[in-house]
């Protein structure tokens, strides 16, 4: 028995809730996988995992035998990469998950300049606005925004987005121009963004001065894509929030119009995050710091939009 890749492959099916996903991150037949998990289990005369048919579990004495099974993984990873750290550049497949938008319009174009740093580093780049489960689907480490759901993960701000809320030139010629934010729940066409878990369209929010409004506007068109989204603003479907980065030139040449200037949405947080069993990994560490200096061009905080 291979007692390494059994405690590797152990620490997968606990942590993916399956053999075959976890035989899948370790590229190994799932047959493989079931006979490294016997071998182990006969090693030490224990039941680790609870099978059926249907899931598994498991048992009191995997749990414990999970936890330092681990904590000893990622020590001896963290050894393996300082080591290697010393002796050459880091290799291999880094999995990395990105909204649309941010892939097609940042990420993606500037990836000429990472791929030249690190030539061996293998990029798989998972482009959606999805919710994504790190541990499950062997990701490496995600980009996101908004508020911070998972607080396992280990977080660290890229940028602060500004949005503006806007419509196409061509939706005027066809509508007034809203006044204020509450205008919008009866008298336009707004385009929404829903939510890919609960298909719920999100409100818009708008703040002056002290005073912050909610508005929950019919959405003539919803989508749960930000590409979409931004495609469905320049068709002139309807009013939008979108980064203000974003339609920065869109707007200067009059294409887009700006509206509800005194009424400015809240800044957007960006963040990247990965597991803690990530956290010493060269090649994650890598890429978020060269992110970190990717995302700066688009922080308000530095760089504000448009005013």
């Amino acid at each position: 028995m291979d007692h390494l890749l059994a405690l590797r492959m152990f620490v997968r099916i606990a942590e993916a809730g399956t053999f075959g996903k976890a035989a899948d991150q370790l590229s190994l037949p799932r047959s493989t996988a079931s006979k490294l998990i016997q071998d182990l289990e006969q090693h030490l005369g224990a039941k680790l995992i609870h099978r059926t048919t249907r899931s598994i579990t498991v048992t009191p004495e995997g749990a414990q035998y999970y936890e330092r099974a681990r904590r000893l993984l990622v020590d001896l990873d963290e050894m393996d990469a300082a080591a290697r750290q010393t002796r050459a550049q880091p290799k291999g497949r880094l999995r990395v998950d990105v909204g649309s938008i941010l892939a097609n319009q940042i990420l993606v174009p500037a990836l000429p300049e990472f791929q030249a740093k690190y030539p061996d580093i293998e990029l798989r780049l998972g482009v959606s606005d999805r919710p994504t489960d790190l541990v499950s689907e062997g990701i490496d480490c995600v980009i996101r925004g908004g508020a911070l759901a998972d607080t396992t993960l280990i977080a660290r701000k890229l940028c602060e987005m500004e949005f503006i809320t806007c419509c196409h030139a061509s939706y005027l010629e066809r509508h007034s121009r809203p006044a204020h934010p509450r205008e919008l729940e009866e008298q336009h066409r707004v385009i929404g963004y829903f939510s890919s878990l609960t298909g719920k369209v999100f409100p818009l929010h708008f703040a002056r001065g002290d005073e912050a409004i909610e508005v929950n506007a019919h959405a003539a068109v919803a989508v749960n894509e930000s590409t979409a989204h931004m495609t469905a603003l320049t068709a002139g479907l309807g009013i939008g929030q979108t980064f203000a980065w974003f339609v920065r030139d869109m707007v200067e040449r009059g294409e887009m119009v700006h509206i509800l200037e005194d009424w400015r949405p809240p800044r957007h947080a960006l963040h990247i995050m990965y597991p803690p069993n990530r956290h010493l990994n060269a090649k994650v560490r890598l890429f978020v710091d060269w992110a970190v200096q990717v995302f700066a061009a688009v922080d308000a905080r530095v760089s504000p939009g448009i005013r």
